[in-house]
């Protein structure tokens, strides 16, 4: 399977451990992950609060990139996905619009795509029951608060990612995985987001709410699919009651057996290996 893939900024900087665990897991899944060449920021999040014709033709960029190569997208980064399918979506419905933007980057733009978060390629196109028979190392007392956020599920009429108020993708995957997912109030809560540098306080009660939800329903983790919102969670969180926060991917790496995942572990400000370590799911 190939896929055009766009890591976004965060994948080669605040969320190295995200970008490597992805490409990891995509190669213990056969998936040929093709970088767009030349790919640009996608413009999130200031972008489309600033000129809406940026917003448009930073995203475009990218998929007419795509396109050019023939690709389908993938993307990891929640926030990159947000921005990427509301181009689509409002490139989509306007062909004055679509050829406007074709115009400002300079490149042929059909839309003929739908962008898909690494998530989703998972769940729909590879599937949890292949996802079960290649797991090697079940992950057996994990106990996790599967945390969606805002820019997986809405808007939904964009996204389309699964149920805006209750979703359940993550959450199967997990248990997939051999994991259990645990049920929470606060699963599309915002975690702020740049109000940890605008409103500080507000911020860290936000994380707060989402750490103190996800430990009363009685998880030992939060698992996440952005880092935005896992870098805001890992940094923000009250560090004497805080759970982890891991990436999907890097739980589904290690449940397919992968070892090489400490220098992952050591990138994440609230450390997991206490837990990991105590489950007997890494040495």
């Amino acid at each position: 399977m190939k896929i055009g893939y766009f890591p976004g900024c965060s994948a080669g900087g605040t969320a190295i451990e995200y970008g490597l665990s992805v490409k990891t897991s995509a190669q213990l899944l056969g998936i040929d992950l093709i970088e767009l060449e030349d790919w640009n920021c996608c413009g999130a999040s200031s972008g489309h609060s600033t000129n809406e014709k940026l917003s448009l033709a930073l995203p475009a960029r990218n998929i007419a990139i795509a396109e050019k190569m023939d690709l389908p997208i993938a993307v990891c980064c929640a926030a990159c996905y947000v921005r990427l399918k509301t181009t689509e979506f409002e490139l989509s419905a306007s062909a004055e619009k679509r050829n406007e933007i074709a115009d400002i980057i300079e490149m042929p733009l059909e839309i003929k795509y739908s962008t898909k978060h690494f998530l989703e390629i998972i769940y729909h196109q590879i599937g949890l029951e292949e996802i079960k028979k290649r797991v090697v190392k079940p992950l057996t007392g994990l106990k996790a608060a599967c945390y969606y956020g805002c820019y997986l599920v809405r808007p939904n009429k964009v996204t389309k990612f699964d149920n805006p108020e209750n979703p359940t993708m993550m959450d199967e995957f997990i248990e997939a995985l051999g994991g259990q997912a645990i049920d929470f109030p606060a699963k599309v809560d915002c975690c702020g987001g740049s109000l940890a540098f605008t409103r500080v306080e507000l911020g860290k009660q936000m994380v707060g709410h989402i750490q103190q939800s996800a430990k009363a329903a009685g998880a030992n983790c939060i698992v996440a699919a952005c880092p935005l919102c896992q870098a805001n969670l890992d940094t923000r969180s009250p560090a004497s009651s805080s759970l982890p926060i891991l990436y999907f991917s890097e739980l589904l790496a290690l449940a397919l057996g992968y070892e090489a995942t400490a220098g992952w572990w050591k990138r994440h400000i609230i450390r997991p290996n206490k837990l990991l370590k105590d489950l007997k799911l890494i040495n």
